[in-house]
């Protein structure tokens, strides 16, 4: 309202200026400071294009913060160009969300990352006087990791689409001691990579080899992975419990086609086992951490694995069946309570009779048929033979055709559908 052309003079322009920095400052600002989400700093532009904001606004602001102020045409180029952006990416989708577009927020490559990370700690563990000389390029790979997590929760902002503002939600989730979603989300994204081949489990099957005397993955592999899980851990309240979510998600996979024909993949039983065994490594580093003991994760894990293999304890149906199984027995081992709850179980699965096909079964099911047939055939005999009835007025005394309530005295009981009873 204060940039009219007729009437400003030009000695107010310097005002004008001004009024349009700030605008830009904090608009920019507002967007970019509530998304600074992780342990470490990021960059405003890296956040800023996450959010899609035009990067010379970001310029822009940085020059009317720590330089001189921009020209008063480019500023008001500026506002015209924030108030489009705002137009298109705040106020639309609030007045008409289900009309905004579906725009997801694309997230650069963990993988690399990981690599980095694994080939560093591969010459530390093997070298121990290359410890010093390489830490600070761990520890730069270990802050790299917590940025890509901090970029996931901007991508789970913008998903639904918030752009960060409202962060009273988070705070409160934080204050109750529950995980915010988002972080959530990030964590599962973060997850997924490491239970990729060649992340936590070793690419060569040669290298998973595993210890007699515990369940516990490759002594190789938790050597080269406790100092980057445990620094998340330290963190992230609750990676270890979306870390044994992700593994179970995997091992718990019900072993269906996903199309009609489809020949079903042969499963590494070696992946399988190096997933459970890290299963059963977060539970254990869970519990050896003092600050964590007020949540069993142990019982948790484990009612979960129960409900998930159903009442009879039958893993048939799932990919990591076998590995599943020994983790669930892991789990149990040392503890009378849960020992006693797994030998129920097998006691009921024991007694559960098997469900297969047997010749037997289909002779008694042929039987049943004929019995069903001939009983059909005899009532429509009768029917046949039943002479005509004569056309009258009906007793108000006699029963008519059709659907009747049974009283208490007839012959009916109650029966499985499809089972033959003769006295119906």
């Amino acid at each position: 309202m204060q940039d009219n052309p007729s009437t400003t003079a030009p000695s107010s322009y310097l005002s004008l200026r001004q009024g349009y920095s700030t605008a830009i400052i904090r608009l920019v600002n507002g967007l970019v400071d509530p998304l600074q989400l992780g342990a470490y700093a990021r960059s405003i532009a890296s956040i800023a294009n996450q959010l899609g904001l035009p990067s010379w606004l970001v310029e822009l602001r940085h020059a009317a913060t720590h330089e001189d102020l921009p020209s008063i045409d480019l500023l008001r180029e500026a506002a015209r160009e924030s108030m489009i952006w705002l137009l298109h990416n705040y106020f639309l989708p609030t007045i008409n969300p289900s009309t905004a577009p579906e725009t997801s927020t694309p997230l650069r490559a963990l993988e690399p990352t990981l690599k980095q990370y694994k080939n560093l700690l591969k010459m530390t563990t093997r070298d121990a006087s290359l410890r010093t000389r390489y830490k600070p390029a761990v520890l730069s790979v270990m802050k790299d990791v917590e940025r890509w997590i901090a970029e996931a929760r901007v991508a789970a902002n913008m998903s639904t689409r918030e752009l960060g503002w409202d962060t009273n939600a988070s705070e409160s989730l934080l204050d109750s001691g529950e995980i915010d979603p988002k972080e959530r989300w990030a964590l599962e994204r973060l997850c997924d990579a490491l239970l990729e081949k060649g992340g936590l489990v070793p690419l060569s099957r040669k290298k998973r080899d595993f210890s007699a005397d515990s369940f516990m993955p490759p002594n190789f592999s938790v050597l080269l992975w406790t100092p980057l899980l445990q620094h998340l851990q330290s963190l992230h309240y609750e990676f270890y419990i979306v870390l044994t979510e992700r593994i179970f998600l995997t091992l718990l996979t019900e072993n269906v086609p996903t199309t009609v024909g489809q020949i079903e993949s042969p499963r590494d039983p070696s992946y399988d086992a190096c997933l459970a065994r890290w299963a059963m490594w977060a539970v254990e580093a869970w519990e050896a951490d003092d600050s964590q003991s007020e949540f069993d994760l142990r019982k948790e894990v484990t009612v979960t694995l129960m409900q998930s293999l159903g009442r009879v304890m039958n893993p048939s149906l799932y990919l990591g069946r076998n590995s599943v199984t020994y983790l669930l027995e892991a789990l149990c081992s040392g503890n009378p309570q849960l020992e006693t709850v797994l030998s129920t179980l097998r006691t009921l699965s024991n007694d559960t009779p098997p469900n297969d096909w047997n010749p037997d079964d289909m002779a008694i099911m042929d039987q049943r048929l004929n019995t069903l047939l001939s009983s059909d055939a005899a009532s429509d005999e009768s029917t046949r033979s039943r002479p005509d009835a004569p056309i009258g007025p009906v007793a108000s005394n006699d029963a008519l055709p059709g659907w009747r309530l049974l009283h208490g005295g007839s012959a009916w009981r109650p029966c499985p559908i499809g089972v033959h009873c003769a006295t119906i």
